[in-house]
């Protein structure tokens, strides 16, 4: 199977977290976002990591490139999206599949792109759930379902979030219930959030904490 090709959505502003980049925040002794880069597995070269204007100094995984959030008129998640699909584009890859990570899923499964690869079947998207809760920024997606996202974005036309783009693609609900104990794809958007994540964390294994 290709590999497909990723970005992890890193250009939030943790604005309830105190400003903290969401990023460097640690647990278990390592960035969220080296935790994320670890558990998608392999992609293709280069991981690309989505970053606000703000953020051009965060220190990149081996082999990862920022790309800066396509931000115009307003940021979120799909700014990062559609900056992924650009950077893309500019490479000459206009088909394909591109997994979406939102870098504050600190618990995210081992794995994670190739088993969203292997369960997309021929949908346009998939996005990961955990029984009712869904997740729209841990997404796999068709790159040439999404060639029209940046000049759309950049123009203030069409959706405005990975929800919404969702809804108007051929989506398919990914639930990974019967691969996980727990839901893997709990946020970090509170210091309560945060301190959740660090007890579940130490009740896991040193091997898994370590990762």
């Amino acid at each position: 199977m290709t590999l497909p090709h990723a970005v992890i959505l890193a250009g939030g502003r943790g604005e309830r977290l105190g400003g903290i980049r969401k990023a460097e925040l640690r647990l278990g002794g390592k960035r969220c976002l080296d935790r994320i880069a670890a558990a998608l597995g392999p992609v293709e070269a280069p991981l690309m990591v989505a970053v606000g204007p703000e953020a051009t100094a965060l220190s990149l995984p081996a082999g990862a490139e920022a790309v800066a959030d396509l931000t115009p008129t307003q940021g979120g998640p799909l700014a990062g999206l559609a900056a992924a699909i650009q950077a893309l584009r500019a490479r000459g890859i206009e088909q394909g599949l591109l997994v979406s990570v939102a870098v504050d899923t600190p618990l995210l499964p081992d794995d994670f792109a190739s088993a969203m690869s292997a369960a997309l079947g021929d949908a346009a998207a998939g996005f990961a759930a955990w029984g009712e809760d869904f997740y729209p920024t841990n997404a796999i997606w068709r790159i040439e379902a999404l060639a029209d996202l940046p000049s759309m974005w950049l123009s203030g036309k069409g959706p405005t979030s990975p929800r919404a783009l969702l809804a108007n693609l051929d989506s398919r609900r990914i639930d990974w219930r019967d691969r996980c104990t727990d839901n893997p794809f709990r946020n970090v958007n509170t210091l309560a959030d945060l301190l959740h994540l660090q007890r579940m964390l130490a009740k896991q294994s040193p091997v898994l904490r370590e990762k």
